[in-house]
């Protein structure tokens, strides 16, 4: 199959089981997903020919990856017992802090954070000898440094390697009833359908990925995080019942134009991008997203919260991972606080380089922003400028 030709679920997923030789894609709930992806990048996304070989080969990996991991489940049935204890999850809107923060409480040797290279590759590798390093990840390095070559830019926006913490929505792609990317959910009609979808299964499946890397690399506590996740707050609950959540906060009039300028740069797959269209989209969908995790934080414990302000992480990070340790009762002795302290030093805020950006250039103006928003910075006190 050309990585020209239409994307159709059906030549994704015979391409998908001729890669791997596997048939078993698990629970079918995932097609419908899979089904509006393609009608968005088929309609909508216009994808440039570059663009369309790009999500090709994503959308196959994905699907291969789900073989692999219905195989893994079939050898290692004891993966899916694997119990999860205590999850701490950071969530909040995008550009409030949550990478800086989740990075940082990384550094403490007790939490266990996703790796970007895991949340691609979660499946065992068969016939790897105990200990030895999976060649997936060393060839996935390799790809990262040559798209950072490519596009130097973005570690201004999102610094990651392979070996750090990275946000869930790489290990939720697979359940195909996600953010995916972030630009899926801002094009019709994989916008309007998510929005209506019942998490549920999804972060089912999530979990069980969970359960499988932690049966591979035990750690004692998961740290995870997304700003995806304000979509599903209640669903955590329910999945985790005891699961710690850090809620990070920052003006908005700050978040949209530095949330638009890295949207903007993924959605280079496409043909062509209107800036002063992308702008509005984004703010609709990150409101929505707050309206839904508000309604269900007033059906939760207030205590199971956090509120990380992100002027006040920026004025002294460690006083606020400290905030994390004291509100969750989460051990905290010296060695772990000179851990976060070497982190802290080492990792100034703008290390990687200033990210540059305007309301305007995306077609928002500050008192738009304000109003559509004004439910969220009234609620939390936030202050904008």
């Amino acid at each position: 199959m050309s990585e020209a030709s239409p994307l159709t679920p059906e030549s994704l997923l015979a391409e998908a089981r001729a890669q791997t030789g596997l048939e078993d894609f698990g629970d079918p709930a995932f097609h419908e997903g899979l089904r509006v992806l393609c009608e968005t990048y088929e309609g909508e996304a216009a994808l440039s020919p570059a663009g369309r070989k790009r999500t090709r080969r994503r959308l196959v990996q994905l699907l291969a990856t789900r073989l692999r991991v219905e195989a893994a489940w079939r050898r290692h049935p004891e993966a899916r017992a694997v119990p999860i204890r205590r999850p701490v999850y950071l969530t909040g809107l995008p550009r409030t802090g949550t990478s800086a923060l989740f990075n940082l409480l990384a550094a403490d040797p007790r939490h266990r954070p996703l790796l970007l290279w895991e949340g691609l590759f979660p499946d065992p590798l068969e016939g790897l000898p105990p200990g030895a390093p999976d060649p997936r990840r060393e060839a996935l390095r390799k790809l990262n440094e040559r798209d950072r070559a490519k596009n130097p830019e973005f570690d201004k926006i999102h610094y990651v390697t392979v070996d750090m913490p990275e946000e869930c929505v790489l290990l939720q792609a697979h359940a195909f009833c996600d953010a995916q990317m972030g630009i899926e959910p801002l094009m019709e009609p994989y916008a309007s359908w998510f929005q209506r979808q019942d998490l549920r299964p999804a972060y089912r499946y999530y979990a069980d990925l969970l359960r499988l890397l932690q049966w591979q690399r035990p750690g004692e506590r998961w740290l995870l995080k997304s700003p995806a996740h304000l979509w599903a707050l209640d669903v955590l609950v329910e999945i985790f019942p005891d699961v710690c959540l850090v809620w990070t906060h920052r003006d908005p009039l700050e978040i949209l134009p530095s949330y638009c300028s890295m949207m903007a740069m993924l959605m280079a797959i496409r043909s062509s991008l209107d800036p002063k269209r992308l702008g509005p989209t984004v703010l609709e969908y990150l409101a929505r997203s707050l309206e839904r995790a508000l309604a269900a934080r007033e059906r939760m414990d207030p205590a199971r919260v956090l509120d990380v302000d992100y002027r006040a992480f920026v004025a002294d990070p460690l006083a606020q991972a400290r905030r994390v340790y004291a509100h969750f009762e989460l051990p905290l002795d010296p060695t772990t606080e000179d851990a976060l302290a070497r982190h802290a030093r080492e990792n100034p805020q703008g290390k990687h380089g200033a990210h540059r950006y305007t309301l305007d250039e995306y077609g928002l103006e500050p008192e738009r922003v304000r109003e559509r928003l004004r439910f969220y910075t009234e609620r939390f006190e936030v202050q904008t400028h």
